[in-house]
């Protein structure tokens, strides 16, 4: 991938001064990937999802300083509450929880901010979340409900295990149940994991993404009808959709967004998609340490493994120098990472995390490289979530 070797070199001359480990961030490739993703969704509104960028200068580039973005680019999908109040605070006015939350200290101080209500909309798939906010004080908030978006082939289960609705039926008693008790129902959320986060590569998943696409628009149609029979009004928000999926999911009937955060900065996983090129744009450095033997280099940490399944696609990807090989018995290292392949102690190597916002929890600052008149350079440093002292789970 041409476009991976160039960035690495842009942000290693950039960063030649720095001791690794470190993290960098390629700008034009972030700019150019955030186009694509506009180009892709052709006009149907994208919501960032934070988990995949953990990082308030990555936000404020894609949505401005304000985080409210534009017509094309606007809201958040957070994956905490507190995170979500964060950004209320910080100025974002359109906050949409991923997941369900029980974290009623958060429900609190939801129920106290006027401004934090009328912008968070909580995610519910079971009467008992409703329960909980309820009696944490919260009233009249916004929520949305999470139907899956699996496919099942008999006893065969294509997809995450996220709600337990699964159609139109299964939606309704919940909606009258918030409607009840005081909440607003503004939409649903369908995340088709099987379509947006699996790679094309995998032997038969072609079929799996077409069946899983058209399995979704009778549903999708049916459960926006149900909330608007029951509440007198259209929902605002039918979500769908990751990184991977944005054309297919922003095409498809009732769909008013999608959410994509993992193109900003193409992780490992994203190698193997065939419905779009995107250029990756986050990396890792880290310090040759050792010689263990000829043609072996041992790298001190690097044990960025991603969530999901283990196996070696969860592992860092090497990025540069090229031919960089795991050893099967070791892998990367929480605190050394040896390899095949040879690297003059006190050199680095660069990486490219398996997913997208995972890493930023291993890093205080991205370095954030651009093209200037003197050549790539180290323009800004965004601190990372955690880097702001953040912590979300």
């Amino acid at each position: 991938m041409a476009s991976v070797t160039e960035a690495t070199a842009a942000v290693d001359a950039a960063t030649a001064e720095l001791d690794p480990p470190l993290a960098a961030l390629h700008l034009p490739s972030l700019r150019a990937n955030l186009a694509d993703l506009r180009r892709r969704a052709a006009g149907t509104r994208i919501r960032i999802a934070s988990k995949s960028v953990r990082s308030l200068g990555v936000l404020r580039e894609v949505l401005g300083p304000d985080l409210r973005g534009d017509d094309a680019v606007r809201g958040i999908m957070a994956y905490s509450l507190s995170e979500a109040l964060w950004l209320v605070e910080l100025g974002c006015d359109d906050v949409l929880l991923g997941y369900p939350t029980v974290d009623r200290s958060a429900l609190r101080a939801l129920a106290a901010d006027d401004a934090a209500l009328a912008a968070v909309t909580l995610m519910v798939d079971n009467v008992r979340q409703l329960e909980i906010a309820r009696d944490a004080g919260v009233v009249g908030a916004r929520v949305c409900i999470d139907v899956d978006g699996s496919l099942r082939l008999g006893p065969v289960h294509l997809g995450v295990r996220r709600s337990p609705l699964r159609d139109a039926t299964d939606v309704e008693p919940l909606v009258r149940a918030a409607r009840d008790m005081g909440f607003r129902v503004v939409g649903a959320m369908f995340y088709e994991a099987q379509v947006a986060g699996v790679p094309d590569n995998v032997r038969g998943i072609g079929v799996v993404k077409r069946l899983s696409m058209r399995r979704l628009v009778a549903i999708r149609q049916a459960v926006a009808e149900t909330i608007e029979q029951i509440t007198g009004t259209a929902p605002e928000i039918i979500n769908s959709g990751g990184s991977g999926s944005v054309a297919e999911s922003a095409s498809a009937p009732a769909v008013t967004e999608v959410t994509a955060g993992s193109g900003l900065y193409v992780p490992g996983l994203f190698d193997h998609y065939s419905t779009f090129t995107p250029r990756p744009s986050l990396f890792f450095a880290l310090p040759a340490v050792r010689t263990p033997a000829p043609g072996f280099t041992t790298f001190l940490y690097g044990g960025y493994v991603a969530s999901g399944v283990p196996g070696v696609d969860r592992l860092p990807v090497p990025a540069m120098p090229s031919g960089l090989r795991y050893l099967g018995r070791e892998g990367a290292g929480e605190v050394q990472t040896p390899v095949k392949g040879s690297v003059p102690i006190g050199q680095r190597s660069w990486w490219r995390h398996a997913k997208a916002g995972e890493v930023c929890e291993r890093f205080d600052t991205l370095h954030v490289v651009d093209e200037t008149a003197e050549g790539p350079a180290i323009v800004e440093q965004w601190p990372t979530y955690r880097g702001e002292g953040k912590c979300f789970g």
